[in-house]
């Protein structure tokens, strides 16, 4: 059971972080979906280096496992630039952050994931850094308090957050480039899954890569995840080694994963709200203590993707299941490729 979570709610072990990293893009052309984003990327990214500047401060938003990381990695390499990588909960003490900004050189990347977790003290402080390239930072108190000022060399700050809503208006105004990552078609996630294949070394038929792409929840990461997990089982399960549709399906039951995505946490979601709240509506709250998992993996994890395929209605009253998720839960077979329509639209 905890294997099968793992497997979707983005807890990657080490090995697979390890993976992943080899996996992510390198440029802005073999990034794989988001058009339009990259298209404005491209603009950005060419006018800042024909004026010899440091990019704006960037902010990217959306569901976990989109390219928020990859494209941070990405902008640094087109820009020429160093790029150091922390997170919002990392930096607990003002100390901190003025260490790294201190140490960031002309044009560098700042990228912070989960920004909007920084707290209020150490966002204090990034307001100058991001407006004028300052820091002023007080010691002692009283009559013998004095400011010390740092001149910090022009850098770029790039934010990532999966709940844009919690970012404090003054640090959001501070961003001058916004974008926001959505779910990726089955028809991008194939040609991922194709890449990813390749840079694997494991052979994949295409029927086989759009039965990974159906149940990858419209998320990269997820889909080279659920790659890496068929090719253990057609490496020791199989005389030839090669991934196959027969081969998916197989793989696909023993994790737990159905024909659309959904994996055991999210038919219990569905199934807590079909039988002990009759469909619906309950607060998040409530299902969040009757399953026993914390708000925050619902709300970031589970949520997004049943709302964007029309499972789960969130109202002023709570959540309710919509008809296709009942007929879900009643066994009645459902075309994923339907499903993928409405998914894009």
């Amino acid at each position: 059971m905890e294997e099968r979570r793992k497997l979707i709610l983005n807890q990657e072990t080490e090995e697979d972080t390890i993976v992943s990293l080899s996996l992510r893009p390198a440029k802005l052309d073999e990034f794989v979906g988001q058009k339009d984003l990259l298209e404005n990327l491209r603009v950005s990214i060419q006018a800042a280096k024909q004026r010899q500047e440091p990019l704006e401060h960037m902010l990217f938003s959306g569901p976990p496992g989109l390219g928020k990381t990859s494209l941070s990695y990405i902008i640094a390499h087109e820009m020429g630039a160093h790029i150091t990588i922390t997170s919002g909960p990392a930096i607990d003490r003002a100390g901190d952050l003025i260490g790294i900004l201190t140490n960031l050189e002309q044009g560098d990347v700042l990228f912070i994931d989960e920004i909007h977790r920084l707290s209020k003290v150490v966002e204090e402080f990034l307001y100058p850094a991001m407006e004028n390239f300052k820091l002023d930072f007080i010691v002692d108190k009283g009559p013998h308090a004095r400011t010390i000022n740092f001149n910090l060399k022009p850098f770029t700050i790039i934010g990532a957050t999966t709940r844009s809503g919690l970012l404090a208006s003054p640090l959001r105004g501070r961003f001058g480039i916004f974008h926001h990552l959505d779910f990726y078609s089955s028809e991008d996630l194939k040609e991922i899954i194709h890449r990813s294949a390749i840079k694997l070394k494991v052979n994949i038929t295409d029927d086989a890569a759009k039965a990974i792409a159906q149940r990858s929840r419209g998320t990269p990461r997820i889909a080279n995840r659920l790659l890496r997990r068929v090719r253990d089982y057609a490496q020791v399960k199989t005389t030839h080694g090669n991934i196959e549709n027969d081969v998916v399906d197989q793989a696909m039951k023993t994790l737990g994963v159905d024909a659309v995505g959904l994996d055991d946490l999210d038919r219990r979601l569905l199934g807590v709200i079909a039988r002990q709240y009759k469909g619906g509506p309950v607060g998040i709250d409530a299902l969040a203590a009757t399953l026993n998992e914390e708000v925050d993996t619902l709300v970031d994890v589970i949520e997004p993707y049943l709302l964007k395929i029309g499972f789960l209605k969130r109202t002023s009253r709570g959540r309710e299941l919509s008809q296709t998720a009942v007929k879900h839960i009643n066994g009645e077979i459902l075309c994923p490729d339907a499903l993928q329509q409405d998914f894009l639209q």
